[in-house]
């Protein structure tokens, strides 16, 4: 299978001030996937414009044709199962049945204390987590749930007539522990990862390919003691937070690099983010789109 390349566009533009052009110009460069973040707020772009990731999706359905639409990624942090599926099945049936929904734990960001609550600890957002998506996963694929759980609750929750990928969209699962890949391999058709946070500051290329590796194979061991094949589960890099950090978008040649290190570890689709001036994301714009009409040539 050939390497994949998608982006991820941050909610941060008006739509008529950039934000629909940028959905527009990643079809038209051939990514295979547009994804936003579904954040509330994120890092340095708090205090400045950030859009829902939801109506951007919309929004974006609505300009583009061909190219695959999803979130980078969606948590429990602020998110019901219940009214998440609803938005998720009208999403998949406005876009024609080109979504995936990214879907995480959470984390400690703004999003965490958004609602008024106090931030989770690491094993209650696990526990939510666990409950979380096969919960929803029943909700997308059922037409009418009930369910009473130790954090959710759904009372004839009705979802006719379901999405138009069957027997649901599809789910990218991020994970790195034990329980998260467990889920991944039984509920995703895709596992997400932006590698090792440790190695972030002060690792190496290599040692981030060897942590890579190392999560890839306790993925396959989660399949496989679920019987599952773990070539089923496609692999997902979110690029951006290696020690490489913004080095692969300098040229060309640097990413096809880049790419092939990683296609050897069995990753089957890389996320690049859309370039944004001044931030952790800035990139040369015509290098970035060099790079999304040559490289997946030279990388099947």
């Amino acid at each position: 299978m050939s390497l994949r390349l998608s982006t991820v566009i941050l909610p941060y533009r008006r739509w008529h001030e950039g934000g629909r052009s940028a959905w527009e110009r990643a079809e038209a460069l051939g990514f295979h996937t547009g994804y936003t973040y579904d954040h509330l707020s994120w890092r340095t772009f708090r205090d400045g414009p950030w859009f829902g990731a939801v109506p951007t999706l919309t929004a974006a359905a609505g300009v583009t044709d061909r190219m695959r639409l999803g979130t980078l990624v969606t948590s429990p942090n602020f998110r019901h199962p219940v009214t998440l599926a609803k938005e998720l099945i009208s999403l998949d049936d406005i876009s024609g049945g080109r979504v995936t929904l990214g879907i995480g734990a959470g984390g400690t960001g703004f999003d965490a204390t958004a609602l008024g609550q106090e931030p989770w600890t690491p094993r209650e957002r696990a526990d939510r987590f666990a409950e979380f998506v096969p919960l929803l996963d029943r909700l997308l694929t059922e037409d009418s749930v009930s369910y009473e759980g130790d954090f959710y609750a759904a009372h004839e929750a009705r979802n006719i007539p379901g999405c138009v990928q069957r027997p649901r969209l599809p789910f990218a699962v991020a994970a790195t522990g034990p329980r998260g890949l467990r889920l991944a391999a039984r509920h995703g058709q895709a596992w997400v990862t932006t590698g090792d946070p440790r190695l972030y500051e002060n690792g190496t290329p290599e040692q981030s390919v060897q942590a890579l590796r190392g999560q890839a194979e306790k993925l396959a061991d989660a399949c496989a003691e679920l019987g599952r094949n773990p070539d089923d589960v496609d692999r997902i890099l979110l690029t951006g937070f290696t020690p490489d950090r913004g080095r692969p978008l300098e040229s060309l040649d640097a990413f096809v690099d880049f790419a092939g290190r990683h296609a050897e570890l069995g990753f089957t689709e890389l996320v690049i983010h859309w370039p944004i001036a001044d931030s952790d994301f800035a990139a040369d714009e015509k290098v970035f789109e060099r790079i999304a009409m040559e490289a997946p040539a030279q990388l099947r």
